[in-house]
């Protein structure tokens, strides 16, 4: 039972990010700064609670703020400025590592930390806020379910009712598949695509919202393995089923098999630098298959 909810705990953050790629990848874009969006709240969080000392909604809705606008800002950028969106969104992502690291120099955020002008931070995380990454429920399985699962349920629910059966989700995938006959067609599709990155960016910031309640603290290095994780969930979501295109099911399901991957080479005692590798050869072989899949059904 305790490694099924390391298992969930693990997808849940990475199946959220996953969500907001494939947000992105509906327009026809790619978000690579998720990991790093995710790692700022997670600080931001941190720093509003123990330094700040703010209310756990406060935190919250600093993070929120900060995933829309980073969101919002990575649109502008790709669809005003004509700047190409694996390179705007690959400097955004540096541009956030440099920038979280900067009010703290460069330290992890901790109840009771020195802080650089020599003083100790008298915040706390207060407990309605760790519960968020914490608490479990006993849906089916006594003290099984944590938060943060029911919470990517809840979002993956959500956005896949919205691409599916709303028509701005349909208009998304209009813009994704064939921008000029969008444009002609009357859509705004500049607003579209702008639009998908902000939903990236305010899913990277509930990944890092929970992360922080997971963990209580702001560690700097924690977000590492997000990005690929939620990237390899996402592309992997392409080939479900056959589907061929990014979906909402698909994500949770390449989400799913991502952690269980991972906690299986863990429970097999195999050496952490090869996660990586077997996590890259798995993505290799799911674009492979989805793509010979597409390319034989046209």
């Amino acid at each position: 039972p305790q490694s099924a909810v390391f298992i969930f705990q693990s997808v849940a953050i990475t199946g959220i990010l996953a969500l907001g790629v494939t947000a992105t990848l509906v327009v026809g874009g790619f978000d690579l700064s998720i990991g790093s969006v995710a790692t700022s709240a997670m600080m931001a969080a941190a720093y509003a609670m123990v330094v700040m000392e703010q209310s756990a909604f406060v935190a919250v809705l600093f993070c929120l703020a900060i995933g829309a606008i980073v969101g919002l800002i990575n649109g502008i950028i790709i669809v005003h400025m004509r700047v190409p969106d694996l390179l705007a969104t690959l400097g955004m992502m540096f541009l956030l590592v440099g920038l979280q690291r900067i009010p703290t120099e460069g330290r992890s955020i901790a109840a009771g930390m020195t802080l650089p002008d020599g003083s100790t931070a008298t915040g706390t995380f207060s407990e309605a806020f760790l519960s968020l990454g914490r608490h479990r429920f006993d849906f089916f399985l006594p003290n099984l379910v944590p938060v943060s699962v029911v919470v990517l349920l809840v979002l993956a629910v959500l956005i896949w009712f919205f691409l599916e059966f709303t028509r701005f989700g349909r208009m998304m995938y209009a813009v994704g598949s064939n921008e000029k006959a969008a444009e002609l067609a009357g859509a705004p599709v500049k607003a579209y695509k702008i639009w998908a990155y902000v939903i990236s960016g305010i899913f990277a910031s509930i990944g890092g919202i929970l992360l922080a309640a997971r963990l209580g603290r702001g560690d700097i290095a924690s977000g590492n393995n997000l990005l690929l994780d939620a990237v390899a969930a996402a592309l992997i979501g392409f080939a479900v089923l056959g589907a061929a295109k990014p979906n909402a099911f698909g994500t949770a399901i390449g989400a799913l098999f991502v952690g269980v991957l991972l906690q299986g080479l863990t429970m097999m005692n195999a050496p952490y630098y090869t996660q990586d590798f077997v996590k890259g050869a798995v993505l290799v072989v799911a674009l492979v298959f989805t793509f010979a899949l597409s390319s034989r059904t046209k």
